[in-house]
C-alpha cells in the first residue's frame, strides 16, 4: 500500500470551476490594456493593468522572455485512401528528419500509415503520406513545405469556437518574436507592446531572451491521478552565455529576475538544475511542482491556466497550493478574462 497523497500531490489538488464566457476568445486592445492581478506575500491580491508594469517592478530588475516564434501549424485538409476522402487536421510538432514531420491528428483513428493526406490553401496544395501512427501522433512525410499552407495553432478551447483569421497571424506572436519552432504561444509574452518595452527601459528595467519552442503536448492533459507519476512532453530551449551573464550581474547588484511566462520559467530552472545558472541547449521534461527549489528565478508573470494542467502546478509551486487558489478565486470574482488571450498576473512566491 503506497502513502497517502500529501496536499499537491494529486491531481483533484488543482481542479476548479471555469465559466465558459471566462475565456477569452480575442487579446486586449492594446495588448498593454490587458487586466494584471497582482499577488505578493502577505498583502491583500491587486488588480491593476499590465500597462502599469514598470511601477510595479523596481529599478534593476529583470524580465526575461521567451522569444521563440509561432509557426503556422495548423493544417486541414483532406485524407484519401482508396476512393474513400475524410476530413484531417493536423498540428505540427516536429521536424526530423528534413520533410518528415511529428505531428497530432484529428481524428487520429481515421488514418492509418499508406494514406495520401491533401492540404490547400490560397491555390497552392501540398500533399503527404502518412508513414506511422501511434496514439494521436503520427509521422508524415511531406512533398513540399507544410508551413506554406499551415494557419496559427490556435489552442483547442478557441478553436472549438472559431477558424483562426488573418488578425491571429498578428494576435497570437509576440512583438519580439525571433526563432522560428514553436506550436503554440509563449502568451504571457502576448501583452507587451513596444510602447511598454519603452516605459520598462527608461524605468531601469532590464530585458533577457531565451528561448524555448512551446510544443502541443502544452495542451495535453494530465491522465494520472498522483503526480509523480505523470512524465512530461520535450521541449527544446536554449540559454545564452551572455544571458546567464546578465542574470548573474542583475542578481549581483540586488536585483530581481522576473519570468515571463511558465516557459521562460522552465528554461531557466532547467538551465540551472545543478543549483547555478548554466549555458544551455537541448531539450528539457522538467516538471515544476510543489516542492520544487528555484533556483534563477524571482518571480512570474503568467496568464491564467487550464485546470489540472502542469503550468497550474508550476503556479503552484511558485506561490503555494492555498494561495494559488485563492488567486484564481479572486480572478473569477473579479471577471477576469482566462487562458492564452485572456488577462495576466504578476506572482511573487511563497518564501516561508
Amino acid at each position: 500500500m503506497s502513502a497517502a497523497a500529501s496536499e499537491g500531490d494529486t491531481l483533484a489538488d488543482y481542479d476548479y470551476d471555469l465559466p465558459d464566457g471566462a475565456i477569452a476568445l480575442r487579446p486586449a486592445v492594446p495588448r498593454d490594456a490587458a487586466r494584471l492581478l497582482v499577488s505578493r506575500p502577505g498583502e491583500a491580491i491587486g488588480d491593476h493593468i499590465v500597462r502599469d508594469l514598470p511601477g510595479l517592478l523596481r529599478p534593476g530588475d529583470r524580465l526575461v522572455v521567451n522569444d521563440s516564434r509561432v509557426v503556422p501549424a495548423r493544417l486541414t485538409g483532406e485524407r484519401v485512401r482508396g476512393d474513400s476522402v475524410s476530413r484531417v487536421e493536423l498540428t505540427l510538432l516536429a521536424e526530423d528528419p528534413p520533410g518528415t514531420w511529428r505531428a497530432f491528428a484529428k481524428p487520429a483513428k481515421r488514418v492509418a500509415p499508406g494514406d495520401i493526406l491533401r492540404f490547400t490553401d490560397g491555390g497552392r496544395m501540398v500533399e503527404a503520406e502518412l508513414l506511422s501512427r501511434a496514439g494521436p501522433e503520427v509521422r508524415v512525410r511531406f512533398a513540399d513545405d507544410p508551413l506554406a499552407v499551415g494557419s496559427m495553432p490556435l489552442p483547442p478551447y478557441i478553436a472549438a469556437k472559431r477558424a483562426p483569421d488573418a488578425q491571429d497571424t498578428t494576435d497570437y506572436q509576440t512583438v519580439y518574436a525571433d526563432p522560428a519552432g514553436s506550436v503554440a504561444a509563449p502568451t504571457a509574452g502576448l501583452h507587451f507592446t513596444e510602447d511598454l518595452l519603452a516605459a520598462l527601459e527608461r524605468a531601469g528595467i532590464a530585458l533577457s531572451r531565451v528561448t524555448l519552442h512551446v510544443g502541443a503536448g502544452t495542451f495535453l492533459p494530465v491522465k494520472v491521478e498522483r503526480l509523480d507519476a505523470h512524465e512530461m512532453h520535450a521541449e527544446t530551449g536554449t540559454v545564452t552565455a551572455g544571458t546567464v551573464a546578465e542574470i548573474a550581474a542583475t542578481k549581483a547588484a540586488g536585483g530581481r529576475v522576473i519570468a515571463v511566462g511558465t516557459t521562460a520559467l522552465r528554461i531557466l530552472e532547467s538551465a540551472a538544475v545543478g543549483g547555478t545558472l548554466a549555458p544551455f541547449e537541448g531539450e528539457t521534461r522538467l516538471f515544476i511542482r510543489p516542492g520544487f527549489r528555484f533556483n534563477v528565478v524571482d518571480a512570474l508573470m503568467t496568464n491564467f491556466h487550464l485546470p489540472r494542467s502542469t503550468l497550474l502546478m508550476l503556479v503552484a509551486a511558485l506561490v503555494g497550493l492555498p494561495r494559488m487558489h485563492a488567486i484564481y478565486d479572486h480572478a473569477l470574482a473579479e471577471g477576469y478574462r482566462f487562458y492564452s488571450y485572456g488577462d495576466a498576473s504578476l506572482l511573487f512566491p511563497d518564501k516561508s
